[in-house]
């Protein structure tokens, strides 16, 4: 990451910072085609939270999975269809959906999309202490 203020996996070194989101975008379709179908780039990293930019294209999905803390998903261009709990929800662009930690969920894109992903991470005591670790348990 070029951005002051990041390591290069995202890590934030600094209590401030700011990204370019429409840049950001621009750069992961510039690194297409994606052979899982979608791009993920880590745009803020601290102990204590994530902020992932996911773009997705037309039918791509990502099956079920879940993250160990609290997320929201956010869509920024084009529409996923989000399943949880047996329900599946349709985001539109301005869309923003928050799940809570350990809930299996799975994307699918209906057209090409990016949506901002923040997980509120738990505590590495919190994260020990769970039955799973990660994701596709």
């Amino acid at each position: 990451m070029a951005t002051e203020g990041f390591a290069d996996d995202g890590t934030m070194v600094s209590d401030l910072a700011q990204i370019d989101l429409a840049q950001e975008m621009s750069d992961a379709e510039q690194k297409r085609p994606w052979s899982t179908g979608h791009f993920a780039k880590t745009l803020f990293k601290k102990p204590d939270f994530r902020m992932v930019l996911i773009l997705m294209d037309k039918g791509a999905v990502m099956k079920e999975h879940h993250a160990d803390g609290t997320i929201t998903v956010q869509v920024m261009k084009g529409s996923i269809d989000f399943r949880a709990q047996g329900v599946s929800h349709n985001l539109q662009p301005n869309s923003v959906l928050m799940l809570g930690a350990s809930i299996k969920h799975e994307v699918a894109a209906r057209e090409a999309s990016a949506f901002l992903l923040t997980i509120a991470w738990p505590s590495p005591e919190k994260l020990q202490a769970m039955p799973h670790r990660g994701y596709g348990s």
